[in-house]
């Protein structure tokens, strides 16, 4: 069958869609489950959530984190069949850095000038560059399975969509222990967290996913 044929006869089929969103859905969830085993065992979360659950700035991190992997996941799914339109996709992928860019902006007209430095830089960036990837590889592993089980046309773009969503739903891991609640923190360490396990899946989906 020519790549044309194929193409048309996957988009054609509008009950792909379902089968194709419940096995990523098990694979997501399975995955967590091992990234959450893995987080209680190396991490745990911060020894004052229960003061802090409510504060606005930590609740931010996970409106975040959330936000970008619910968005990323529901262009993964248009990217896995071949004709589906990504416009609006895309445009709603967009919600997460801007909720986060108002975030920044808010930090800096509230908090004084000299305090930018500190809360930016935080205190615990090695972990976050460190512990966010690691957290996660599983998830990773299961949207780039889950993504196999559809025909992404743009591999490398999938499988970095694929790295958006499994290093956002980490980095919400990840949040429940880390003490630094500055978005000025989230927007440089998170980012550059996320950004290299997106990397990694464009490089793997690359490979991966090519059909």
């Amino acid at each position: 069958m020519k790549t044309e044929e194929l193409i048309r006869a996957v988009a054609a089929d509008d009950k792909r869609a379902l089968p194709l969103a419940r096995f990523l859905y098990v694979a997501l969830a399975a995955a967590l489950v091992l990234a959450a085993i893995l987080f209680a065992i190396a991490l745990g979360p911060r020894p004052d959530i229960a003061a802090v659950a409510l504060d606005p700035r930590f609740l931010f991190k996970f409106a975040v984190t959330l936000l970008l992997a619910t968005t990323a996941l529901a262009l993964a799914l248009r990217l896995a069949r071949p004709g589906a339109e990504t416009g609006y996709a895309w445009l709603v992928l967009a919600a997460a850095p801007a909720l986060l860019a108002f975030g920044v902006l808010v930090e800096l007209a509230t908090m004084p000038a000299a305090t930018w430095g500190t809360r930016l830089i935080g205190t615990n960036w090695f972990y976050c560059l460190t512990y966010v990837p690691l957290l996660s590889l599983p998830l990773l592993a299961a949207a780039l399975i889950g993504l196999r089980h559809g025909a992404p046309t743009r591999p490398a773009l999938a499988g970095a969509v694929a790295g958006l969503l499994a290093g956002g739903l980490g980095a919400a891991l990840y949040a429940a222990h880390c003490t630094d609640d500055s978005p000025l923190f989230v927007a440089t360490w998170y980012t550059l967290a996320i950004g290299g396990v997106t990397i990694l899946g464009s490089l793997i989906g690359r490979r991966v996913l090519r059909w």
